[in-house]
């Protein structure tokens, strides 16, 4: 069987620290749930998800994005969690744009 890995408290503080080091990602915030660790927005009675990053190894995360309908797309990015949130941020900059 597959061991599974749990998002843990300083992996969202971490990413939470490396998106404030970017301009207009203030509205976004990390939630992290077993082995998800999920990036969105707006009041909670009507959160936007942006993207989430899906724990699969001691080190390794892949990229997960939203779908219509409230399902999730497995991407084939994997790595080190700083690298695949950078990758969002540079490669799919909508995907964490703040909701209209």
């Amino acid at each position: 069987m597959a061991r599974a890995f749990t998002v843990e408290d300083h992996h969202a503080e971490e990413v939470l620290e490396h998106l404030a080091e970017h301009e207009g990602l203030q509205h976004v915030r990390a939630r992290r749930r077993a082995d998800l660790l999920t990036l969105e927005s707006g009041p909670r009675d009507d959160i936007v998800p942006h993207t989430r990053f899906r724990r699969v190894g001691v080190h390794k995360w892949q990229i997960e994005m939203p779908l219509r309908g409230g399902d999730w797309d497995r991407t084939p990015m994997r790595g080190q969690l700083l690298a695949v949130l950078d990758a969002v941020i540079t490669q799919f900059p909508w995907m964490l744009a703040p909701p209209d």
